[in-house]
């Protein structure tokens, strides 16, 4: 039976299924913090106090039904990576300027992000909040209906929601997480701002995002703003939305590259110390060596092979699904049959309603290293020959977005 996304039920608690693990969670991390901190520090005073830092600031996880019992070691994750992000409208225990909660707690953002087994490519998939679907049947009771993907949440919790994704796509999800509105702020402050461009003025008295044509360095309040309006940009659908989203995000992927900040793990663990102060995680994520270690998988993947598309759809739909976005399946299979067998994409479509092209392309940052010294003279390294990259899937123009190396801006109202 259908149900409509904005019911006023209240959201059932759920941690999910425990693990003999999940009770000493907490205690796992002060072990690594310690361990890392010897590690890490060689003197230097500031990481240790950083990682012990991120150690005390955990919060309580959540149990997913498919998820790793081995804590990954130091460095990169081996194999491939399957997370998903989950963007919460949920104003508990948050400031009161985002105001009062509205009823049910939705997922209006949902990203999947795919880091391939070989590390040379990645692909983040956003899924439109009232998209309809199959929602899947929750762990601790709840769903078995179909109906927009945002009221999963409030269904079952995150579980559910992995668990929807999961159906939805045929892919295995063993981490996850969810971000409420402070939590976007301090993460986006943690950066230090991410600068966007704007091709045409927003103005969305919905959000209070007022921005004229030309590039902002975007934090605190204002970096959430931009990646919640709908009115301002686009045709104001959530699809246009998605595209403004993916304008941030790529912006975000470049200055993490061309700063070194995925190869400094003292950098990365004052970022995690953001993740577990504001991010409600899976019990599987919700350890330091895990965090850092799928950051690091990211660092030498090529800006062109970091793409971010919307999961294909429409909006459509009859009845009390009117104006809902119905999925493009033949699209969708597309895109995840590449995504399945870990291969790499590239688009031939447009980048969505709320995006435009500027032109650029962004150049990868180039590695830089100290002189090899030989006795009283100084000899340059000999440059590392370019990787050879596997070919990428080309996908059909139903399926739309752009990747982290084209720099795209904002196409507002105006």
């Amino acid at each position: 039976m259908a149900r409509k996304n904005d019911s006023s039920a209240e959201a059932p608690v759920t941690h999910g299924r425990k693990r003999s693990q999940v009770g000493g969670v907490r205690f796992v991390i002060t072990i690594i913090a310690t361990a890392l901190a010897v590690a890490l520090v060689s003197g230097t005073s500031v990481a240790a106090v950083a990682v012990w830092d991120v150690a005390t600031s955990a919060k309580k996880s959540v149990a997913l039904a498919n998820q790793p019992d081995v804590i990954p070691q130091i460095g990169e994750i081996e194999g491939g990576v399957n997370l998903l992000l989950v963007g919460s409208d949920s104003r508990e225990g948050q400031d009161p300027v985002f105001g009062e909660d509205g009823g049910a707690v939705l997922n209006d953002v949902n990203m999947i992000m795919h880091i391939a087994a070989d590390h040379k490519s990645a692909t983040v998939v956003s899924i439109p909040r009232d998209m309809v679907v199959p929602i899947a049947d929750c762990p601790d009771g709840g769903g078995g209906w179909q109906g927009p993907i945002n009221a999963s949440l409030s269904d079952g919790g995150l579980a559910c929601v992995v668990l929807t994704v999961e159906q939805l796509t045929g892919l295995s999800i063993p981490y996850a997480a969810v971000v409420q509105f402070g939590g976007v702020i301090g993460l986006a402050d943690a950066v230090g701002g991410v600068e966007v461009c704007v091709a045409e003025s927003i103005n969305d008295d919905y959000t209070s995002t007022y921005l004229d044509a030309g590039n902002h360095t975007l934090s605190g309040m204002a970096a959430l703003q931009f990646l919640r309006t709908r009115h301002g940009v686009g045709d104001g659908s959530d699809l246009g939305r998605i595209s403004n989203q993916q304008v941030f995000l790529s912006a975000l992927v470049r200055k993490l590259k061309s700063e070194g900040t995925l190869t400094n793990p003292v950098t990365l663990y004052n970022l995690a110390k953001a993740a577990v102060t504001n991010l409600t995680l899976s019990d599987s994520l919700n350890n330091l060596d895990t965090m850092v270690s799928i950051a690091m998988a990211l660092r030498s993947i090529p800006l062109d092979r970091v793409v971010f598309v919307q999961y294909p759809g429409s909006t459509g739909g009859e009845g009390i699904y009117l104006g809902k976005v119905q999925p493009k399946q033949a699209a969708a299979d597309e895109l995840f049959a590449a995504i399945l067998a870990d291969q790499p994409i590239a688009l031939s479509g447009d980048t969505g309603a709320g995006s435009v092209k500027s032109g650029e392309i962004a150049a990868d940052p180039v590695p830089t290293s100290a002189p090899r010294v030989t006795g009283t003279s100084t000899a340059t390294p000999t440059p590392t020959p370019a990787e050879v990259l596997p070919d990428p899937v080309v996908l059909s123009g139903q399926v739309l977005g752009q990747n982290a190396g084209e720099v795209t801006c904002s196409k507002g109202n105006n």
